[in-house]
């Protein structure tokens, strides 16, 4: 059975998140997902839904198996609990694919790292483009 593992802050759900999940879920029979804490969110702006809300809305969609909150204290912790065969990233995500590879070396873990491309168009599939067109229509 393989066990594959996707990361990130999943703000304002969206069809680029779910494409990412999707894509993650074909490469194994399952699919486990790490939520951002919100106090580990340092590489861009915090995220407007709350942390327990954001592990709620990915929990209930299919393609995940289980779903939980990262770490507060190292982000490469769960992973000892998951022992994840694949680890995707999303074509946005700030690691570098072979720094990420060394690190989970270094702490024992022999996982294999896929970045998922991105390849879903549409005029609303990141966060990012959901604040600005609220902002335009709204602001």
């Amino acid at each position: 059975m393989t066990r594959v593992l996707a990361t990130g802050t999943f703000d304002l759900l969206h069809p680029g998140h779910v494409y990412f999940l999707t894509q993650a879920r074909a490469l194994g029979d399952e699919l486990f997902v790490i939520v951002a804490r919100d106090s580990n969110v340092t590489h861009k702006q915090k995220p407007i839904v709350p942390e327990a809300q954001r592990l709620e809305m990915i929990n209930a969609l299919g393609m995940v198996n289980k779903a939980l909150l990262g770490s507060e204290k190292d982000i490469f912790e769960p992973l000892k609990k998951i022992r994840p065969d694949i680890i995707t990233l999303g074509y946005d995500q700030h690691f570098e694919t072979i720094n990420l590879e060394k690190e989970i070396t270094k702490r024992g873990i022999s996982s294999k790292v896929v970045r998922i491309p991105f390849s879903k168009e549409c005029t609303l599939c990141s966060t990012g483009a959901i604040i600005k067109e609220i902002l335009k229509r709204y602001g």
